[in-house]
């Protein structure tokens, strides 16, 4: 992407935000890998914000074994780490590629900057919220409300994590989620949120740059 000259500084200084709406799964997912594989030292960093239609995905080493009904739901194998979840409309995907190298990161600190994301933004609406560090995701009295999955390639990373906001829960009773098979599943409606998708999106995008010390950085909103 070529930047405006009065925009232009250091890449380290900069992030680019993508809201990309509604997009299909594998598409979506083969442009991460592509940007990975392409990126250089130059490249800015980028967060993107998506939703997709209704899908299963599994993890690079996930049992099949915990995909329990499909049904008329597709199924997906990717390379991201973690068992099988479910996406669809009215759940905020949040992937952050980043060259954790240049910026200083750990896998751990990238993980716990998304989880703690929504512990702080769930406190902003008075309600207590947790992340297990055996489980990676965040619980909100034992049900999940976001879940995590990752991937690092030439130091970078791609994949990332899924926000319930409002959504039909009904396709996790389909699996095991996260290769549990008593686990509960929540979304921010049931939690009593009404903000708009918009509003949640910008209140993740504040508290995730803060989180990974990035606050300052100057941010590009792509469209």
């Amino acid at each position: 992407m070529s930047l405006p000259a009065e925009i232009r500084r250091p890449e380290a200084d900069l992030i680019v935000v993508r809201p990309l709406g509604r997009h299909e799964y594998e598409p979506l997912w083969r442009r991460m890998q592509q940007f990975t594989e392409n990126r250089s030292a130059q490249t800015p960093d980028e967060i993107w914000f998506a939703e997709h239609p209704p899908i299963f995905t599994l993890g690079l080493n996930a049992s099949r074994d915990h995909l329990l009904a499909p049904g008329d739901i597709p199924v997906m194998q990717v390379d991201r780490g973690g068992q099988v979840t479910y996406h669809g409309p009215g759940q905020l995907m949040i992937y952050p590629l980043l060259d954790l190298r240049r910026a200083g990161l750990g896998v751990r600190d990238l993980v716990t900057a998304l989880e703690q994301t929504v512990v702080d933004l769930l406190d902003e609406f008075d309600i207590e919220a947790v992340s297990r560090r055996a489980a990676p995701g965040v619980y909100v009295a034992a049900r999940k409300i976001a879940s995590v999955g990752l991937r690092v390639r030439r130091g970078a990373s791609y994949h990332g994590m899924a926000l319930n906001i409002d959504l039909d829960l009904e396709p996790f009773s389909r699996i095991n989620p996260c290769g549990f098979s008593d686990l509960e599943v929540s979304d921010l409606t049931a939690l009593g949120i009404a903000e708009s998708a918009a509003d949640i999106q910008a209140r993740v995008q504040r508290l995730l740059l803060h989180h990974l010390r990035m606050s300052d950085r100057q941010v590009i909103n792509d469209y």
